[in-house]
């Protein structure tokens, strides 16, 4: 793999773009050409590579890669059942080269705020709420050696926001996954996470969102929600 192929490829898949060049990891998966061919040989940063191929660097393209990076993750999360561990991803990297060596998902911090990331992710996109539940089962906190011992001994949990047909369940659990599925079991319709919040205060929490929508409150921990009252809800990530 020499220099004047990749900088070739660079401005071929640019022009096929409308004049943009891609990302490292779409530039991957349309030309095969792996990181590991140019990088540390040929250029120390992407953005050098494309300063020679005649572009500027892409300012808009960071964020975009931290996109394509968890889509291909929350693929290999459908694919595996599972969040998988460092060894399922460097095995789906070396089996299928559009998937991203393991080491670039290191730009989003440890595994635990990899996996907040995720679920953030997954979230947001309509197509990928049935991974919310494997995803939340696994976000845990780590403890740290840099973080206060009282800080360390905090338990986390979840309040959820649960929907089935009209109605949507608000309530706390340590495990919203698990809720969710022995929820599913006794409910005549089928039910759907539709977001969890993660809390240090999961009785205070929960308290909060009860208190907010007494009015709309049906019977127990169910309310009758509007659309506008459920994206108020999905607005918070952590409490």
């Amino acid at each position: 793999m020499n220099k004047e192929h990749i900088l070739h490829e660079i401005r071929r898949t640019a022009d096929a773009n409308g004049g943009k060049p891609f990302g490292r990891l779409r530039f991957l998966s349309e030309t095969g050409i792996k990181e590991s061919d140019w990088r540390g040989r040929y250029w120390a940063r992407w953005n050098d590579a494309l300063r020679e191929a005649g572009y500027g660097p892409n300012k808009l393209q960071e964020g975009y890669e931290d996109a394509v990076l968890l889509k291909s993750l929350a693929q290999l999360v459908r694919e595996l059942g599972h969040v998988p561990v460092i060894s399922e991803m460097q095995l789906k990297s070396r089996s299928d080269p559009s998937f991203p060596n393991s080491k670039t998902f290191a730009r989003f911090g440890n595994k635990q705020k990899l996996l907040v990331h995720l679920l953030m992710h997954v979230q947001a996109h309509a197509d990928d709420q049935d991974l919310i539940p494997i995803i939340t089962a696994a976000v845990a906190p780590t403890v740290s050696d840099d973080v206060p011992d009282e800080l360390n001994e905090t338990e986390f949990g979840f309040v959820y926001l649960l929907k089935s047909g009209r109605y949507s369940k608000i309530g706390r659990s340590n495990a919203a996954g698990r809720r969710e599925r022995e929820l599913a079991i006794q409910l005549p319709e089928k039910a759907s996470m539709a977001h969890v919040i993660r809390t240090d205060d999961p009785v205070g929490i929960e308290a909060y969102w009860h208190h907010r929508f007494a009015d709309r409150r049906k019977n127990g921990e169910w309310f009758e929600l509007s659309a506008s009252d459920i994206a108020i809800f999905k607005r918070r990530k952590f409490m």
